[in-house]
């Protein structure tokens, strides 16, 4: 993506050919009539005046040629998009509001989502509800897919490659399987190679049989990627080999001079490679241009078949039209408790059930075996049950009617696992609640195209939360930031749960945590004093002269320390560290460059930090 220093009114730069004509047509070089023959008797001053004219004329043709002869530098954007202030979904409707549309921008096409809504007016909001529905600062960063001059050369021919064919077999849900087809698409990039429409294996969990054409539009997608790869239907017959050797044995995170050394001799000796299981097995630092084209597949390419897109077109503005609203990715599914070896929180006898299929297969176990549940939910590693969500939103000053869309399967334990949340947040609303009767029929047992539609919504919501990250939450954040730097929630699950534990910690303790400390006076060097609101408002001064006086104002001194760590965290400072000393008294310290410089002591009920900061 690339830093705009225009305003969003200028976001759509494209260069007009006709421009450069008007230039050539103001040119004396360019003109119908003959130029009237020059006196051979001419004054001094006319040879002057004859003299600059010229210069003149010499510097404006080389100017255009300049222009016209030099390759757009890659870094610069031909064209960019905004959001429209109608509801809309596609690229393809704002561009008839372009004075230039051109059949060649097609990779332009992309799929937007409804505008947010902003603040509410509402005058009884309170400060921490209107900081949640505000929307980041996108600091003029946007899409820029303008590919360099190498690459637009090595396209001309790779486009047209018809003697060296990659197959892919991708596996998994929806949004695995999209992060496959998007890496699939640069490895046939890297190996100068023919695509294959790419083969969706049959979901092992949910039995979904839904091909490639069922779930994303074919024709879209050959025509986008048709000057950067050629994508074919089916292979021809001249490469059809019956046991060709199907590798699926590539280690993650392997570079393109991997890819290359690896199957260069093969698809020169054989015509054909065919992979399978991709997921995490291209690095993710490629070279700029490779990165532009996974971001032209996943938010350009990759688009949903007619039927799909509209649906969930419908669904998204039944949502929006009622104003502003979260989407929850919540995974409390069946299969998500098995493979995270977390407990459900929903009692022993739900706890068993897991425990059985889990034994009954353990390679559903995704990493991290010789760890407890217990060390596993506090190292980040479970997913949030409905009661934690609904206390990590209710910490981030939520109001208990906000309305709230939850993505994701049917939860394991049905309406009994989510109670909580809707016991807090009463306005849940699911696919099944927004569509009409029928509607939802034809897709009830599809689970990839249901998890589609639940893309579709949540990418109009204000603010989007994942309840444990996972493939959706991170194609989420990607296409949010692509289309506008819409608000991403992801909870620090390793700092919070200790603080959800922790029953001297109320409500609002948990809102203060988002508050930080108030400065009060000094400067960035000498002591630092943090004191309870509680407490009496002084501070120990240990050094007079240059200090900085901290104030957290929390009754809590966890919620004050958590406050403190915060801040400190984003000044650089380091990582803060708690020492027991004793039941009454503990030590603080903070790690700075290879040395403790940082003591905190805990009398009398106050917080009091020293802090020793070199100029």
């Amino acid at each position: 993506m690339a830093k705009s220093t225009r305003n969003l009114k200028n976001s759509f730069i494209t260069v007009n050919p006709s421009f450069f004509t008007h230039l050539l047509s103001v040119s004396p070089f360019y003109s119908a009539k003959k130029n009237p023959r020059i006196p051979h008797c001419c004054s001094s001053s006319h040879l002057v005046l004859l003299f600059f004219s010229s210069l003149f004329i010499l510097c404006t043709f080389l100017g255009v040629c300049f222009l016209i002869f030099t390759p757009i530098s890659s870094t610069e954007c031909s064209e960019s998009w905004h959001l429209s202030p109608l509801p809309s979904f596609s690229v393809t409707s704002l561009s008839s509001n372009l004075k230039h549309k051109s059949a060649s921008r097609v990779e332009y096409d992309m799929m937007l989502p409804l505008p947010p809504h902003g603040v509410p007016s509402n005058l009884n909001i309170s400060a921490e509800e209107k900081e949640f529905w505000k929307q980041p600062d996108g600091m003029g960063f946007r899409p820029c897919l303008h590919f360099s001059l190498e690459y637009r050369k090595a396209s001309s021919r790779i486009s047209k490659q018809k003697k060296k064919f990659l197959v892919v077999v991708v596996s998994g849900g929806l949004n695995q399987q999209r992060n496959q087809i998007v890496d699939a698409v640069v490895i046939a990039r890297i190996l100068d190679a023919a695509l294959v429409v790419p083969v969706l294996q049959v979901n092992r969990i949910w039995g979904d049989e839904s091909e490639f054409s069922d779930i994303f539009d074919v024709e879209h997608f050959k025509k986008t990627l048709q000057t950067d790869v050629r994508i074919v239907s089916s292979l021809p017959s001249t490469h059809l080999i019956p046991k060709q050797t199907i590798e699926n044995q590539i280690p993650s995170h392997v570079s393109p001079m991997w890819i290359r050394t690896r199957f260069h001799r093969q698809l020169n000796e054989e015509g054909l490679v065919i992979l399978k299981g991709l997921d995490s097995k291209l690095s993710k630092n490629l070279p700029l241009d490779l990165q532009k084209l996974r971001c032209k597949v996943a938010f350009h390419a990759l688009r949903f078949v007619n039927q799909i897109q509209d649906l969930g077109n419908q669904m998204a503005r039944r949502m929006w039209i009622e104003g502003p609203y979260i989407a929850i990715h919540l995974r409390l599914e069946k299969d998500v408790w098995v493979r995270t070896g977390c407990l459900t929180g929903l009692g022993t006898e739900y706890d068993k059930i897991i425990a059985m299929d889990r034994e009954s297969n353990p390679d559903f176990l995704t990493d991290k075996l010789n760890m407890t549940d217990s060390e596993r939910r506090f190292a980040g590693l479970c997913p949030l049950n409905a009661q934690e969500v609904a206390r990590f939103l209710k910490a981030l000053g939520v109001s208990s009617n906000a309305r709230i869309y939850i993505a994701g399967g049917e939860p394991f334990g049905g309406n009994h696992a989510i109670q909580p949340l809707v016991q807090e947040f009463p306005n849940i609303i699911t696919k099944h609640m927004l569509t009409k009767e029928g509607e939802l029929t034809p897709y009830m047992n599809r689970h990839s195209i249901l998890a589609a539609i639940d893309y579709i919504v949540s990418l109009s919501s204000d603010v989007f939360l994942p309840s444990h990250g996972g493939n959706m939450g991170r194609a989420m954040q990607g296409h949010r930031a692509y289309v506008g730097h819409l608000k991403y929630i992801k909870p620090n699950k390793r700092m919070m749960l200790p603080l959800f534990e922790d029953s001297s910690i109320s409500e609002e303790g948990l809102v203060d945590m988002k508050n930080p400390p108030e400065m009060i006076s000094g400067n960035m060097t000498g002591a630092m004093c943090v004191y309870s609101a509680l407490f009496m408002r002084f501070a120990w001064m240990v050094q007079p002269r240059n200090y900085l006086l901290l104030a957290c104002h929390a009754s809590n001194e966890s919620v004050q320390l958590y406050q403190l760590s915060r801040w400190a965290k984003g000044q650089g400072y380091g990582v803060l560290t708690l020492k027991f000393d004793s039941c009454d008294s503990f030590a603080l310290s903070l790690y700075l460059h290879n040395e403790w410089c940082y003591h905190c002591y805990y009398p009398f009920s106050s917080f009091i930090f020293q802090f020793f900061k070199e100029n």
